[in-house]
């Protein structure tokens, strides 16, 4: 049977070649489902874009293929990246499909049980160090650079290429950009790759970032002045959930205002609980 992903469905928006392999774990052309409560309570049409059925459960392995099928094409022989998570799992799951080496370095006791559990059944090795993430990415680059290894972090340009893709997928349900984008900040990679997505594919909608109230890791946007005197948020595009440290390309200028206030923990929470009874899906 084959499996259509996203390398073959948007290829003509991805920085491939005649060389780069199709992969895929059929990952990509998750549901966009409406939220019919809530769109009914608040008088808007709200939808929902299902990213935890992406093959290990996150939007990562989105750009997760697409580096994994650029290290093939250039030849790497192992792969490599530091994670607390979501990273892990996709990284050790496509270097399985792929048949390289994988290795994983994570911060002692810091990551989550459930996708390190993904990561050793996919056959990864696992390397706990001592320090935070930032000690486990600048051992990553270390090893990465010293032994010739394929570093499948974000600071790795594929994988916003590849994360971009779920806009297009919006786009293509709704048959243009949504008019607000909502969704877990992190360190702001995700929505980059979305206003990235947006403005190859449509117009780009206003983001609208939502990370819980004093989380370090989670940048600020910095309004500059646009096009008609717009505010434009210029977020840092780096990983999430802890990912890297390294930023990746400005996202456009000029477009939207986006002064989002941040939620609090708790109101967080409160989403979290709401998801499951008024949308019926969980967080």
């Amino acid at each position: 049977m084959s499996i259509r992903g996203v390398l073959q469905h948007y290829s003509q928006y991805l920085p491939l070649t005649d060389r780069t392999p199709n992969l895929s774990l059929g990952e990509g052309d998750t549901p966009l489902v409406r939220a019919n409560a809530v769109s009914q309570e608040t008088g808007c049409e709200v939808y929902l874009k299902l990213e935890g059925c992406n093959p290990t459960g996150s939007f990562k392995d989105r750009g997760m293929v697409v580096a994994m099928a650029k290290a093939v094409e250039e030849g790497a022989h192992a792969v490599i990246c530091a994670s607390t998570g979501n990273t892990s799992a996709s990284a050790a799951a496509y270097a399985a499909r792929v048949g390289l080496p994988c290795v994983v370095l994570i911060p002692s006791g810091q990551i989550a049980r459930g996708k390190l559990a993904q990561a050793f059944v996919y056959g990864a090795r696992i390397l706990a160090i001592d320090g935070n993430f930032d000690r486990a990415l600048e051992l990553t680059r270390e090893l990465g650079e010293a032994h010739n290894l394929a570093i499948v972090n974000s600071i790795n340009p594929y994988r916003i290429q590849g994360q971009k893709t779920a806009a297009f997928e919006i786009v293509d349900d709704l048959g243009r950009a949504p008019d607000i984008l909502a969704l877990p900040v992190g360190n702001a990679g995700n929505i980059t790759a979305y206003w990235k997505g947006f403005k190859e594919y449509a117009t780009s909608p206003q983001p609208s970032p939502i990370e819980g109230e004093g989380d370090a890791t989670s940048p600020q946007p910095s309004p500059t002045e646009g096009e008609g005197g717009a505010t434009s948020p210029q977020p840092s595009p780096i990983e999430g959930e802890g990912d890297a440290t390294s930023p990746q390309p400005s996202p456009i200028e000029g477009e939207g205002d986006a002064t989002s206030p941040q939620p609090s923990p708790t109101e967080g929470e409160g989403v979290g609980r709401l998801l499951p009874k008024m949308w019926g899906f969980q967080a």
